[in-house]
């Protein structure tokens, strides 16, 4: 039987030898990660297809299989992204600020891990390793819950893991998995606030709600994506076509593709017919409005109304919605009422509605010229990220190591007392 508590207990402990790892130490260890997950790649690869194999008996959709499936290439770049995090600084240990106060005392705020951060995902095993690297860089513990169509996967890893940690004489505890799918277990470590410091949902948004309203811990929230692209009318179209289609077809089935293309209805005609016949090649099904449907209808386009629900929705599948505006605002009011504030990108020459744009999206990430594929940590240098956030307090977008971090104060006095 599962005992959260004494895993818990674990976790703190492993947290404060973390604590005080040098770099050097840190990066043995992600680097020892690395190699057994080399050396362990074909036991990693065999768990795996079990699960896939699974998963389609079990009816899974393509969007969440792809998200399920490792191959030797995604365990290669796991592998890589361990190796690239070492090159990367450590916040850990670094002064934010530091000023000498009237009184003569210095003050300094300084980075330090956060502790104990518990992570409840699903479908996609790359995470295990994205965290616990992550994690064990900023010196951080964690206790990881992956989703059951996951299992086996996960647990490959997470052997990988700490057979590496092993290697590097650091406390296997650094990283623990819940191995028993019962969902209790998810509220209880949701309720582990004596020992957990964090919780990171990736997963749909009904695990989001269920943290949101059960956790006794403070909780990151992200990684939904109802992610808009809109097309101004002074836009380059032929450019704009290349960046549709990378935004929706590049990897359909994360929080960052493409779900709803608003287009300026004045370069409507000229470019939603290129958009039909450029997705139509990758088989992407396109929900549109009236207006739009018809400009749609094409060779080998599949085209159907958009229904009441179709603008609230993350597809993570090849499925687009597709609707006019008149302009900026309109488009800007569209998002506003159907956004989940994750990615969004405005294509233009007309700076001044560029700024418009990217002042009144308040999304984790908005984008002028470019795919909202870039929401991503690796592609903003952070190295890989535990998740998007979308909330507003602590860490907003992709949250590489500096979000991992919390900070405290240090007063060095010369015998000062308060007056």
């Amino acid at each position: 039987m599962t005992d959260l508590i004494a895993m818990g207990k674990a976790a703190r402990a492993a947290s404060r030898e973390l604590a005080i790892l040098s770099t050097k130490e840190k990066n043995q260890a992600l680097l020892a990660i690395a190699e057994e997950l080399e050396a362990q790649a074909g036991a990693v690869l065999a768990q795996n297809a079990q699960d896939v194999a699974a998963g389609q008996a079990n009816g899974l959709s393509e969007a969440l299989l792809d998200r399920l499936l490792l191959t030797e290439e995604r365990v290669a770049a796991l592998a890589a992204d361990a190796r690239r995090i070492t090159d990367l600084p450590d916040p850990v240990g670094s002064d934010i600020e530091s000023r000498v106060l009237p009184n003569g005392m210095r003050l300094i705020r300084r980075r330090i891990p956060i502790g104990v951060l518990g992570v409840i995902y699903e479908a996609r095993p790359n995470v295990t390793i994205d965290i616990a690297t992550l994690s064990l860089k900023t010196g951080n513990a964690v206790i990881l819950r992956g989703g059951s169509e996951t299992l086996r996967s996960n647990l490959a890893l997470v052997n990988v893991i700490r057979s590496a940690l092993e290697r590097a004489g650091l406390p296997q505890n650094a990283v623990q998995y819940v191995d028993n799918p019962d969902r209790e277990l998810v509220r209880q470590l949701l309720r582990l606030d004596e020992y957990v410091d964090m919780i990171i949902p990736r997963g749909g948004a009904g695990l989001h709600r269920l943290c949101r309203e059960q956790s006794s811990i403070p909780v990151i929230t992200g990684g939904i994506g109802i992610c808009h692209l809109f097309v101004d009318e002074s836009a380059d179209l032929q450019r704009a076509v290349d960046i549709i289609e990378n935004a929706k077809i590049q990897r359909p089935s994360v929080c960052n593709s493409l779900d709803t293309l608003l287009v300026h209805r004045a370069v409507a005609a000229e470019l939603l017919p290129n958009v039909a016949q450029r997705l139509a090649q990758s088989n992407v099904e396109l929900r549109a409005t009236p207006e739009a449907l018809s400009l749609l209808q094409g060779d080998g386009a599949r085209v159907t109304p958009a229904g009441d629900d179709d603008f609230d929705t993350e597809w993570l599948s090849l499925i687009l919605g597709v609707k006019l505006v008149d302009g900026v605002e309109e488009a800007i009011a569209h998002i506003q009422a159907h956004s989940t504030e994750h990615s969004e990108s405005i294509l233009t020459n007309n700076s001044a509605n560029a700024n418009r744009f990217v002042n009144a999206i308040n999304s984790s990430a908005v984008f002028v010229n470019a795919s909202t594929r870039f929401n991503d940590g690796g592609q903003f240098g952070l190295g890989a990220e535990v998740a998007v956030s979308t909330q507003k307090l602590h860490a907003r977008g992709p949250m590489g190591l500096q979000e991992l971090t919390t900070y405290k104060w240090i007063g060095i006095g010369d015998g000062h007392v308060r007056e």
